[in-house]
């Protein structure tokens, strides 16, 4: 059992980097406490460090919490089946920010039982791994099939989660390549075209023509010499958690900060298509390595500065469960070290109306949704909940 601050304290503070730039002071604060008008944490189950909660598209009985050390449990109709679905444990390098990070399921994973899991492997380097089910509730552990693998030297910043986005395509959040101040190359990875690091990546993982994978015709740097296809977007340091609008198709991006600012991202759906987020030449809105452009680079939404408590943002979802009558629309996120939750609605460019609200989660690790919408939260500690009408 991992110690419960090793994860995402780890994640904000960064070996050795200092910003360039004063702290950064907090954009779009909130405007006050509210009680999130008759919402309220259902504890639906306790577990073993979890990371991430998901369900695939259409199925409205299963639902997955991925533990970091390596296992996927699924509850039936909201009850825990005590085997899991997936235990890779063995392959597993688990503890700070490494681990299984998040599992993601085909658009047409009814008719396919085809699955995704990222991980850091024993080596330390992340992997993506497609498997099949065996049943509804149990993997088919030998339908390994290695998608692929990014080399990483150092055990922070990894990035971690998988998304198939509403085009069908998978998006891939990877980290920096960990350090401090992303130092590794002349201008870091996360502006280095030419890196997986950093960046959001769009790539179709079914295998095709003896190809592990295959890169969308219309990703934006195919034809750009030195850099990898893979890349839609980049310029990031750690965006643990991001997530599409179910409804528009928007883009959010949790990204953590270095030694001073945490951020959200957003841009209207397709426009992150290409975008630079501006790390490592900005922390949140402010300088972070002088002497260093980011011409065009797209700026926060939201920051929050550690100076008011903040650690490692953690990225969360547009609720459109309808059932959340007063947080409908709105984009909910938080922080590990924080806990509080907070929601704004956002827009091209700036959040507006942000509110702190009487929901806290400890060592808050990740958001998640379910086929039906509905929105999890998950703290490191154990506890799974629900939001669910008071």
């Amino acid at each position: 059992m991992l110690g419960a601050g090793a994860l995402f304290a780890a994640c904000g503070s960064g070996n050795g980097g200092s910003a360039a730039g004063g702290t950064g002071a907090d954009d779009a604060p909130a405007t006050g406490t509210t009680a999130a008008r008759g919402v309220r944490l259902k504890r639906i189950g306790r577990f073993q460090a979890p990371v991430y909660v998901t369900s695939p598209r259409g199925d409205r009985r299963h639902l997955f919490v991925v533990e970091q050390a390596g296992r996927v449990r699924v509850l039936v109709g909201g009850r825990l089946r005590a085997a899991p679905f997936l235990d890779i444990r063995s392959q597993v390098t688990s503890g700070g920010e490494q681990g299984l990070l998040s599992i993601a399921f085909a658009p047409g994973y009814a008719r396919s039982g085809r699955f995704y899991v990222y991980f850091t492997d024993r080596s330390g380097d992340q992997r993506i791994v497609e498997y099949h089910r065996a049943t509804a509730t149990r993997a088919d552990p030998g339908s390994a099939r290695l998608v692929l693998r990014m080399a990483d030297h150092e055990s922070n910043h990894n990035g971690g989660l998988m998304l198939f986005g509403p085009d069908g395509h998978m998006y891939v959040g990877t980290g920096d390549g960990g350090g401090g101040g992303d130092r590794h190359g002349p201008r870091g990875n996360a502006q280095d075209l030419g890196s997986l690091l950093g960046k959001i990546l769009r790539i179709d993982p079914a295998a095709s023509r003896g190809r592990p994978y295959t890169v969308p015709a219309g990703n934006p740097f195919t034809r750009r010499g030195g850099a990898r296809p893979e890349v839609y977007a980049y310029g990031l340091r750690n965006p643990w958690r991001f997530s599409f609008d179910r409804r528009t198709g928007d883009l959010s991006i949790g990204d953590v900060g270095q030694n001073a600012v945490e951020e959200i991202d957003f841009v209207r759906r397709g426009r992150g298509r290409g975008a630079n987020f501006g790390w490592r030449v900005f922390e949140g809105r402010s300088r972070y390595t002088p002497g260093e452009s980011a011409p065009g680079s797209v700026r926060p939404v939201i920051t929050r500065s550690h100076s008011n408590g903040w650690c490692s943002i953690t990225g969360g979802v547009v609720v459109r469960d309808p059932a959340l009558a007063s947080l409908r629309g709105r984009y909910i996120f938080g922080d590990f070290c924080k806990g509080r939750i907070q929601s704004a609605r956002l827009s091209a460019g700036r959040a507006r109306s942000v509110r702190t609200t009487s929901l806290r989660v400890s060592s808050l690790s990740s958001f998640g949704e379910d086929a039906r919408g509905r929105v999890y939260a998950a703290s490191l500690n154990g506890p799974v909940y629900r939001l669910v009408p008071r």
